[in-house]
């Protein structure tokens, strides 16, 4: 029978440098409710602001239950390992459905009895960690479902009215982003891992709230000390990134993050719409974001220094409008240092290992409808 995968031709020409080779296409599924109890527990505390615990546990177990199932699947065939583990959360309306998508992975030969490793890594990730010697061990996230709140609303509403950060919307966010990591770290722990590698971070709708999901990658590098064990290093970086930075003798440390929310204020609010008729510089938004962004990128460094890295390197930044006059600002990027042995396997990357899938399926069909559907545009804004 032909082997019906999800792998393009660029990973398996990858994985077959590491002597691994194609296996089946996996899914697994799980639909769940929260029942009448829950929704009712759920929206109390959503009016307190945080974490909604209800919810985050729920999701928690049904990304699991799909995972699961998945990999139950999986042991059927003999693979050694699957690859591109993805967890997706579809709303129904009777439920939400969590759905698990990966691939497996053989040795020739060889048929295993149990699955060695899991990864979120695809077949040109997995190459990459594999060469800069990053063990694979199993697929881990950690979310949380959270909040701003009504209270937390009304006091930063009050705080909005003057220039400067609001406290307690940047405590929110800086809290949920940080437990997020908190427990990607702690599923890693269950497995042995003294690294995460190769995170994505997701920010999902879910029910009026928001759920903050990182994916990646539990492993075990040589090179980390066995207090590791105990806090494992967390890298954002990509796979590809990661292998440039161990050519030249680096290994990343942290994930670190910093949020800031600012408010413009009442008095500069209107200060800056009554500018907003000439032309020129907005001399009160420009201050406000440079001074959200230099908080957001004290908190990261601040969180460097702690860890003891010589750099943060790949640091992303986003700008966020909040409404009533207030931004986000996120600063995330990975605290690296140089240690003494990190080196790649290869010399080079194969051209293989950066080339980007084409996509040769485009339904402008699905696009149409969904406009109509959703009687919006194809940014995602009401129509004029």
């Amino acid at each position: 029978m032909p082997v019906m995968t999800g792998l393009n031709g660029n990973e398996i020409f990858c994985l077959a440098k590491k002597g691994l080779e194609p296996g089946e296409l996996l899914v697994g599924n799980s639909v769940w409710s929260m029942g009448f109890g829950g929704t009712i527990r759920a929206g109390m505390r959503t009016l307190a602001g945080g974490e909604v615990h209800e919810v985050t546990q729920i999701i928690h177990d049904g990304r699991q239950a799909s995972f699961d199932r998945m990999v139950a699947w999986t042991d059927l065939h003999g693979a050694v390992g699957i690859t591109g583990v993805t967890s997706e959360l579809i709303q129904h309306g009777a439920g939400s459905e969590f759905l698990s998508i990966a691939s497996s992975v053989h040795r020739p030969g060889v048929t295993a009895p149990h699955l060695e490793f899991s990864s979120s890594a695809d077949g040109q990730e997995l190459y990459c960690q594999l060469d800069c010697g990053y063990d694979p061990l199993h697929f881990v996230f950690g979310n949380v479902a959270y909040s701003i709140g009504l209270g937390g609303g009304i006091r930063g509403a009050f705080r909005s009215l003057g220039r400067g950060e609001v406290v307690e919307f940047s405590q929110v966010f800086n809290t949920t982003r940080h437990l997020a990591l908190q427990r990607i770290k702690a599923d890693a722990m269950k497995f042995g891992a003294n690294c995460v590698v190769g995170i994505n971070t997701t920010i999902v709708p879910f029910g009026g709230m928001q759920e903050m999901l990182m994916i990646g990658t539990a492993a075990k590098h040589t090179l980390y000390g066995p207090e590791r064990l105990n806090d494992p290093a967390t890298s954002d970086l990509t796979c590809e990134e990661m292998w440039n930075l161990a050519h030249l003798g680096y290994m990343p440390l942290e994930l670190v993050l910093g949020v800031s929310v600012y408010s413009l204020g009442f008095v500069g609010g209107m200060s800056a719409f009554f500018k907003a008729f000439s032309r020129g510089e907005i001399d009160e938004l420009t201050k406000l974001v440079y001074e959200a962004r230099e908080n957001a990128l004290h908190h990261i460094m601040v969180d460097a220094e702690r860890v003891g890295a010589d750099d943060v390197v790949g640091i992303k930044t986003y700008v966020y409008e909040l409404g009533g006059g207030m931004i986000e600002f996120m600063a995330i990027g990975t605290a690296v240092k140089k240690v003494e042995g990190a080196h790649t396997l290869s010399e080079t990357l194969p051209p293989q290992a950066v080339m980007r899938d084409k996509d040769t399926y485009i339904n402008t069909a699905e696009k149409g409808a969904g406009k109509q559907l959703n009687n919006r545009d194809t940014k995602g804004a009401p129509p004029a």
